[in-house]
């Protein structure tokens, strides 16, 4: 029986296909490397995007001749997990980059990106347990890897890092008018939660880094200007992390911040007779300043394809 089922008309004159990606999100992928009797484990949830022009023809006419299925993606991360490894979240984007855009040639782009889950041994009887782990909590290690045409793109960093000083931050000096009740002080509680990005040198990228260590050496002397830095406002402290791990790695090209002041404040205690010599606060979660900015390396040209995608960033 034929189908007399009148189809609607889609106008095509006056518009066409914008920006577009395809993929699979949200991939958990849990590799344990168990070569001797100390396991090592790789916990990471990862995203695969493709893009190219030859995608155009399933949005508009529902063809997917070019269409690599996203179950398909899936089972790739799974599969590159057993054969190679992962290593680190940047080599193991990169391998699989490689191959979506090597292997179906009508991908012109990719974003790859990942969020690496830690986990610490756990110890019995001061000693470190072969197979036994509890997860860490010290913010999440992330990689994003672009392809676009010729050009990749590697950038790793952090979310939800919490840190904190109880002291060496001030806040002064910013206008006032009738609606202004904060007021000025010379020592306080400085309070964030760091989202840091940093973008690596193309050169850099095939140039054989070792991402594992240069991940935490960087993240390391960011923390240490943190702590070291006596801050006036927390877009200073911003502005020295990013360029204290520029001025230090010179992979690096630039590092963004996205840094909300965790505000803590003083608590009145009079009503109770008693003083408050900055011992006792009251940690608010809303609303907050969200302070977020750039650091960038003179003489080296901007990378917008390297943020793609990337929500969160001025």
């Amino acid at each position: 029986m034929t189908d007399t089922t009148e189809q609607p008309v889609i106008p095509t004159s006056t518009v066409r296909l914008g920006a577009n990606q395809y993929g699979k999100a949200e991939v958990r992928l849990v590799r344990v490397t168990r070569d001797t009797e100390r396991h090592e484990i790789e916990d990471l949830t990862i995203s695969t995007q493709l893009r190219g022009a030859a995608l155009a023809d399933s949005y508009t006419s529902g063809d997917n001749a070019n269409v690599v299925a996203t179950d398909t993606q899936k089972n790739t991360v799974y599969a590159f997990a057993r054969e190679h490894g992962v290593h680190s979240p940047e080599e193991f984007l990169l391998r699989l980059g490689r191959h979506f855009t090597t292997a179906y040639d009508w991908y012109d782009g990719a974003t790859l990106s990942a969020d690496q889950h830690a986990w610490s041994r756990i110890s019995v009887d001061g000693q470190e347990h072969d197979h036994a782990f509890v997860r860490s909590g010290s913010g999440t290690r992330t990689a994003v890897v672009q392809f676009d045409g010729d050009d990749v793109h590697v950038v790793a960093g952090v979310t939800d890092l919490t840190v904190l000083k109880s002291t060496g931050s001030e806040f002064h000096g910013f206008p006032r008018d009738r609606y202004t009740t904060l007021g000025e002080t010379d020592d306080r509680i400085l309070a964030t939660s760091v989202t840091a990005r940093w973008r690596y040198l193309p050169e850099a990228v095939d140039a054989g880094i070792d991402w594992n260590t240069l991940h935490a050496a960087v993240l390391e002397r960011m923390l240490a200007t943190f702590g070291e830095l006596h801050s006036l406002a927390l877009q200073q402290t911003l502005f020295a992390m990013g360029a204290t791990a520029i001025e230090t790695f010179p992979e690096l090209a630039e590092v963004r911040f996205s840094m909300p002041n965790k505000h803590h404040f003083l608590v009145d205690l009079t009503p109770f007779g008693l003083d408050n010599p900055n011992e006792v606060f009251y940690a608010a979660d809303r609303p907050y300043g969200l302070i977020s900015g750039t650091v960038i390396r003179d003489g080296v040209p901007e990378a917008p394809a390297a943020w793609a995608s990337l929500p969160g960033f001025v």
